[in-house]
């Protein structure tokens, strides 16, 4: 084991050079069995290789934010051109519809609030449940770094051992406290750590110094969180620049659902994730959309 005052930050990331994906389209994925693959090939579309996550599960700790007031308003119109919906069990069963079918990421860590220290979770969903619900994904914060670090990957380490019994992917969310620094060797660290604990996929946030290191060196695919509300320019540059250095998707909420036209930049959002579609033509696209008062 190395002594802490002998680590170096690594420099060779080969980024010119693509992970081998061992004849599966995910990397990192090639030797799961059928039922996680299965469920990693309705996340992550097999064409592209890429995703689009909705994500609604601010509730669980934040209560009704803006633009969740209303979920059976608010949400459902966005339903058709997501590919994933993040929520937790409460808004799956009183909001959607059992009748969609688009696959799921259970939010499974919770036990804390706003108003409280927030790395201090516990697993919130026993995997029966998960299954009972045909939950394709769960999700953990993990909070390296955090008081309640140990605890968190606890958490994640738990979903990991019950998800890969019945082949459910765990995604492993890592989160920030207030005082963390937000850069490429915290995320880097974080995102590693997590992969190495055997979560099936990461979810974390761009920035602009150094995210290509962060992905190349993340043995399984990574999504970003889309954060705090930007202007729709700016969210749909961040995503494209995320997608260009390496990522697989976004796991998307207020910067589509506190949208003025949300329905229009969902699409959008999808043109650049799905197409890589360049930002201006994304956001020109977002315009036409609203215009027409989608």
């Amino acid at each position: 084991m190395a002594d802490l005052d002998d680590i170096k930050e690594g420099k060779d990331f080969g980024l010119d050079i693509p992970a081998d994906r061992q004849g599966f389209f995910l990397k990192g994925a090639a030797n799961h069995d059928w039922g996680m693959k299965n469920r990693l090939s309705r996340i992550f579309n097999p064409t592209s290789g890429r995703t689009v996550m909705l994500a609604f599960d601010h509730g669980y700790f934040q209560g009704p934010a803006t633009g969740l007031e209303r979920m059976d308003l608010n949400i459902l119109p966005l339903v058709p051109y997501c590919d994933v919906l993040m929520c937790t069990r409460g808004a799956l069963r009183s909001t959607i519809p059992p009748s969609v079918t688009k696959p799921v990421a259970l939010r499974c860590s919770g036990g804390n609030s706003i108003l409280s220290e927030l790395s201090n979770e516990t697993v919130a969903v026993d995997i029966e449940d998960a299954i009972r619900l045909g939950a394709c994904a769960m999700a953990a914060q993990v909070y390296i770094g955090s008081e309640y670090e140990h605890k968190s990957i606890s958490n994640v380490i738990k979903l990991i051992d019950t998800g890969t019994r019945y082949g459910i992917p765990t995604l492993a969310v890592t989160g920030v406290g207030k005082d963390m620094v937000r850069d490429a060797r915290y995320f880097g660290l974080a995102t590693r750590i997590a992969a190495e604990l055997g979560a099936q996929y990461v979810k974390t946030y761009f920035v602009e110094e150094g995210f290509e290191k962060v992905a190349a060196g993340c043995p399984v695919p990574l999504v970003i969180a889309g954060g705090k509300k930007l202007p729709e320019r700016e969210a749909l540059e961040m995503a494209w620049k995320a997608i260009d250095q390496g990522a697989a998707g976004v796991d998307m909420g207020r910067n589509i659902f506190q949208s003025d036209a949300p329905v229009a930049m969902i699409q959008a959002v999808g043109k650049v994730v799905h197409e890589v579609e360049r930002p201006e033509k994304a956001h020109q696209m977002y315009l036409d959309l609203k215009a027409q008062g989608v």
